[in-house]
This record gives structure tokens, sequence and C-alpha cells, in this order.
């Protein structure tokens, strides 16, 4: 009987699609889909680049859209950015390739060795010992502030924690996990960063950094250390156990598995990391508002510094953005085909 209810249904009914091989009429409708979003996406980017090659009164009297066609393309922007304003481009665009790379970098090495660390090795620092690293830390601030040297206040405060911290430990014995110090370590992105700015600006006037890259990047790495630390922490966690066992076995050192087999499997995370932040660097307004003034100037800025200057000429600005988003987009581009990658390709067989 059941053999005859089977024979009874249609043959398209018995046989299940998969998701990747659509029906002609649904891939028809897949592609209208994703043609027109497309289109909604890509349209700004079109926008800005026919407008930077416009003269003025083609983008006041109204919207043309088509060069050769509706206007006469123009390279009066392009020139009048790269020639005339050579100096005003060029520095704040080299400024932003060195914070922007140089920070994502450094919180891509910093954050993953740390998010490995926080997965693979226990740690249990104490209460006692985390307040009087804090205590001593404000005893340092204190002393800077009060005009003695940073160098002396900072070494008497590291021989302050380093002498008193069993002491303290022992004092106040209560501990934290590995999932605490991920969660505060978090925690710190919550934190607004116009709550903190003033600080940091001081700080580093004291530190005479003020308009600096050094300032920026250091200001850029800690900023974004703490999104590395979670988003690696949660990739690491994907790959097996088994894989680092098994190298720890043969005899492998931890920071042998570390740069041998968790790196290489993570690739795809890593990229995706940097790319995030990168981004994160490259677009950043407030931070770099207060810490430059003029040498160490990036590229936001030197954008908002030309529209209030020259008021919203589009023609100019497109260009500028056009600079301004050309790298990334050209990064994500070629980066493209890491992240598309398995996590564990090639890596268990069977």
């Amino acid at each position: 009987m059941a053999q005859a209810f089977a024979a009874t249904r249609p043959r398209a009914a018995r046989r299940l699609r998969s998701p990747y091989s659509p029906s002609p009429s649904g891939a028809v409708l897949s592609y209208a889909v994703l043609g027109f979003w497309a289109i909604v996406v890509l349209f700004p980017i079109f926008w800005i680049f026919v407008t930077s090659f416009k003269l003025p009164i083609h983008v006041l009297d109204g919207p043309v859209y088509l060069p050769f066609i509706d206007f006469q393309p123009s390279g009066h922007a392009w020139r009048y950015i790269f020639v005339d304003l050579r100096n005003d481009t060029l520095r704040p665009f080299i400024n932003t390739v060195v914070v922007a790379l140089t920070s994502s970098v450094l919180a891509l090495a910093l954050g993953t060795a740390a998010a490995y660390g926080l997965l693979r090795f226990p740690y249990r620092p104490r209460l006692g010992a985390i307040l009087l690293l804090l205590g001593a830390a404000g005893l340092a601030a204190v002393a800077v502030a009060a005009g003695v040297p940073w160098v002396p206040a900072v070494l008497a405060a590291a021989i302050l924690f380093l002498v008193l911290r069993r002491w303290a430990g022992q004092r106040i014995g209560r501990s934290f996990g590995n999932d605490d110090i991920a969660f505060w370590m978090i925690s710190q992105r919550i934190l607004p960063p116009v709550a903190v700015v003033i600080p940091i600006y001081v700080m580093f006037q004291r530190l005479h950094l003020l308009d600096t890259q050094l300032a920026l990047i250091i200001t850029y790495m800690t900023v974004n250390l703490p999104i590395v630390v979670w988003l690696m922490r949660d990739y690491f966690r994907q790959i097996s156990i088994e894989l680092e066992e098994s190298a720890a076995i043969d005899g492998a050192s931890p920071f042998r598995i570390f740069l041998s087999i968790v790196l290489p499997l993570s690739t795809p995370g890593l990229v995706a990391t940097f790319l995030l932040v990168l981004v994160f660097s490259w677009n950043e307004y407030l931070l770099a508002l207060f810490l430059t003034s003029a040498n160490a100037q990036t590229l936001p800025l030197s954008i908002a510094a030309q529209n209030a200057t020259r008021g919203p000429q589009w023609w100019y600005m497109s260009v500028l953005i056009l600079i301004m988003i050309t790298p990334v987009i050209a990064m994500a581009i070629a980066l493209e085909r890491y992240i598309a990658r398995g996590l564990l390709v090639g890596a268990i067989k069977g």
C-alpha cells in the first residue's frame, strides 16, 4: 500500500530540491531581488563618483545622472583636490593610512594573544591585587598631576604594587575567572568615548604627545582591543581542542601550537576582525578631533574642516569621499576570499 501511495504522488513532490538549486522561477525571482538590492546599495557610490566629475552648475541646477549624455564630465574637482590642495589632501590621507593600519595590526596581535590565553589558560586574579593595582595607578596619576615626572612616578607605583601584591591578595582573597576578565574587557566598549576623551586629552598633553600619530595609534589600539578579544575568543572556541592536544602529545610548546595550528585555522576570523577594526579606526572622528590639530589630522577631520570652511561644495566633497572609501573597499575585495574559506578546511579528513 505504501508503494502504491508513493507511486501516486507527483514526481516533483517526491524530489526534494536543494536550496542551492532553486527552480527556474525561483532563480529568476532571486536574481531580480538581488539585482534590485545591489542597485540600492551601489547607487550612492555611483552618485558620488558621478558628482566628482560634475561642474558646479550641473550639481546646483538639478540631478543629472549619465556622463556624456546628461552632462559633459570635467576633472576640475580632481585637479583642485590633487593639485591646488595637494598638501592638505596628502597629509591627512597618509596620517589615516599609518594610524589605522598600525593601530589595527597592533590591536589584532595583542587581542588575538589575549583571547587565546583567556580561552586556554586559567587565570585567577585576586580582588586585593586588583584594588592595589588601581590604587598604585591612581597615586601615579596624582603624582604626575602634581608635577612629578611620569617615569619616576610610574616606577614608584610599579615597585609599590610588586612589594604589596601578595599581602593585598591574602587580605582580600576573592578571585575572578577568565569569563569575568573577558566581560570586563568588552565592558570598556560600553562606555561612550565622549566620557573619557577629556582624561585622554589631559594624559597626552602631559606626555607632550598631542597632535602626533603615536597618540592616535595608542588610543585607537586601546579602544579596539576589547573588540578583538571578544570576537577572536568566540572564534577560537570553535577550533577543535583535539588538534592542540595531539600537537602537545607530539612535544609542541603552547607557543608553537598557537603559532602553527591555531593561527592558520583562524585566518578567516583574523581577516574579518582586522577589517572590522580597520573600518572603526579609519572612520573615527571624535578622538581625532580632540587629540589632533594639524600635523596628525586624519581624513574625516579634513573632510569636515573643508566642508565647514568652503560650505557644502559637493563636487569637491565627492572626490574626498572617494579617496576615503576606496582603500577600504579595495582591501575588503582583496581579502574576501579568506573570509569565505571554511573554518577547518583541510584540518580534519575522514
